[in-house]
């Protein structure tokens, strides 16, 4: 079986390929999300997430699209992240949500009001470049206790336990 990843971010592909394993082959297709760049709600965000899963699926068995964004609570800004997974017979999507931590003012200043991207303005927190592709805005919020990748995989092993639950039911 074919599984297509929406994305070629390493941390959102090797999350995949962590819960899936190795007897399934991958496909990394870079999509467009479909959402702004900085998704700023968790309905922005699980579409963008829909909408990559739905494009990466064609070709494939299983398509699966992860995305991140961030949602304005009465608390501040929250980091966010949505996947979701499609198959090539079903594109009704199989959603799951992940960690969520509050980003600092100085970082939620800089995507409210600079209107940048949560990668740019960790860049410029941080003075390190392509955090997006290592440890993300949760492995320096977290002092590198979830990176990324554990974020993200968390995520796909909840959209994999609901797609087995739906293989399962079918079977009965």
């Amino acid at each position: 079986m074919k599984i297509a990843i929406g994305t070629k971010n390493p941390t959102k592909v090797n999350a995949v390929k962590k819960v899936f394993g190795d007897t399934f082959t991958y496909v990394e297709v870079a999509v467009q999300s479909g959402v702004s760049p900085q998704p700023f709600s968790d309905e922005e965000t699980i579409q963008g997430a829909v909408n990559r899963a739905r494009a990466a699926v064609a070709g494939a068995d299983i398509g699966i699209g992860l995305e991140g964004g961030v949602q304005e609570t009465p608390y501040g800004l929250f980091l966010c992240n949505w996947g979701s997974l499609v198959t090539s017979k079903d594109l009704e999507p199989i959603l799951g949500g992940g960690a969520r931590i509050r980003l600092p003012e100085a970082v939620a200043g800089m995507l409210r009001h600079d209107k940048k991207e949560l990668a740019e303005a960790m860049e410029v927190y941080t003075n390190q470049k392509n955090i997006r592709k290592k440890e993300g805005a949760i492995g320096i919020f977290t002092n590198g206790n979830l990176d990324r990748t554990a974020m993200f995989y968390q995520v796909v092993l909840m959209l994999k336990g609901q797609l087995d639950f739906r293989t399962n039911q079918a079977v009965q």
